[in-house]
């Protein structure tokens, strides 16, 4: 049961890290922190720099958050074809995202990057959005499989 509501804290974390991304971007502060991971404040952000920063601690956590999803659906008892397909792409993406990021930081949000960045985003919501509703379709009481 905690697998469930994993996947669907996955999935609330991670629209609220493209609603952040989102106004970043239409707000033009992309560019606020120019160097990636950190920025030049250090590990704890200037004012001028809160709101991307803020981005970039989300991600870290819904990265995290989304790759245990992935470990989960196939541990997780009772799990099928699909949920482990979903919940690995969903893993492969958030990878793929936070190397994008940093990409996109390094390029000075170069058009072509930003797009393809935003295109994985929208596939990485996708598959987490099927996990969850396929974490909810498993049966009551499923537990994680343990290897004893």
């Amino acid at each position: 049961m905690l697998f469930k509501y994993l996947a669907l804290a996955s999935l609330v974390i991670l629209y609220i890290l493209m609603f952040i991304g989102g106004y970043l971007e239409s707000s033009g502060q992309g560019l606020e922190c120019p160097q990636w991971p950190l920025c030049p404040s250090g590990f704890l952000p200037s004012a001028a720099y809160l709101t991307e920063w803020t981005h970039r601690l989300i991600a870290a956590m819904t990265g995290v958050m989304i790759i245990a999803t992935a470990v989960g659906s196939w541990k997780v008892a009772g799990s099928h074809k699909k949920i482990r397909a979903t919940g690995t792409l969903a893993g492969i993406f958030a990878m793929s995202q936070i190397a994008l990021g940093a990409i996109v930081i390094n390029t000075q949000l170069k058009a072509t990057i930003v797009a393809i960045h935003n295109g994985i985003g929208i596939l990485l919501f996708a598959m987490t959005l099927l996990t969850a509703i396929y974490a909810f379709k498993l049966p009551y009481g499923q537990t994680i499989k343990t290897s004893a």
